[in-house]
């Protein structure tokens, strides 16, 4: 009888490199935001995925990046905290031949850790071949990893070696989240990234990285339908009123975006109501922060 086997992977890399992407595809459902915006990703969300008798435990992490505000510093935080204490480690880099700052205080810092590390080089659907063997020459050049692997997340690409590779990795010993658990995040959490996600995919510059979510509300009636209240920050008077648009229309759509995403995840019909507000630089606010749900515990 095939013993049990477990072991947590962090994922790091700069913003933008496709973690949450690699995390969704790993898991096959979104628990994970994807935009095309840096920063997307701002707490640190654990991904479970049990094949056979192993679980695999995967952290997405925010992208490390230089922090202008008390959030960054926070996002910064998670990061260094997410590259101790784990099995092995996923370097995700594009197809760059270059290495860069955020990729040499990673490499830093695992190495100090003694963390066993894949170079994992995503979205090598955008690239040819040859190309790669630059990327790979700059990498080994700076760290000695244990293993490189060309994946797109985005196409599936080379994930069945990735799983193959990880496998290696777990250790013997009872799992650590229970059956059929895909995240330890709650499903109200989800739910209001869910609604940051649309934030960030219908919004421009920089307004969409001033807000926060919060659900007041998150509660099922007797017909199973969901009843979920939110109230959207933002830093300033003007974006309140780009983020609700002429009569409306855009709090609508960014609301009904997230309705149908939030219906796909609870797997029942949701009724959402939002509100926008005004706090100012909320980002520099530690107790704000707090209260939208970014703490280090």
């Amino acid at each position: 009888m095939e013993k049990k086997k477990a072991g947590m992977i962090a994922i790091v890399g700069r913003p933008n490199v496709g973690k949450s992407t690699l995390t969704n595809a790993l898991v096959g459902e979104k628990i994970a935001i994807v935009t095309n915006k840096p920063q997307t990703t701002r707490n640190r969300i654990c991904a479970v995925v049990d094949r056979g008798e192993n679980q695999f435990v995967f952290l997405d992490t925010p992208g490390l990046h230089k922090a202008r505000t008390r959030l960054g510093d926070y996002m910064v935080n998670v990061v260094r905290q997410s590259t101790a204490d784990v099995d092995a480690a996923l370097l995700l880099v594009e197809p760059i031949p270059n290495v860069g700052e955020p990729e040499a205080e990673l490499i830093a810092r695992l190495e100090a850790a003694k963390t066993p590390t894949v170079l994992v080089i995503n979205k090598i659907d955008t690239v040819k071949k040859e190309q790669l063997l630059a990327v790979i020459a700059a990498y080994t050049r700076e760290h000695t990893f244990a293993a490189v692997l060309p994946i797109s997340a985005r196409e599936g690409e080379g994930l069945e070696e990735l799983w193959g590779l990880l496998e290696g990795y777990l250790q013997e010993g009872p799992h650590l989240f229970p059956a059929g658990m895909v995240t330890d995040q709650p499903e109200r959490q989800v739910c209001a990234e869910i609604l940051r996600e649309k934030l960030l995919l219908c919004l421009d510059k920089e307004i969409p990285h001033g807000t926060a979510v919060e659900l007041t509300k998150f509660s099922e009636r007797d017909d199973g339908v969901i009843e979920a209240d939110a109230v959207i920050y933002c830093e300033k008077e003007s974006h309140k009123g780009i983020i609700i648009g002429k009569k409306g229309a855009m709090l609508k759509k960014i609301s009904t975006l997230a309705r149908e995403d939030m219906e796909r995840f609870m797997g029942t019909k949701v009724f959402l109501q939002t509100w926008v507000k005004v706090k100012e630089n909320w980002r520099d606010n530690l107790n704000l922060i707090h209260s939208f749900g970014y703490r280090d515990d």
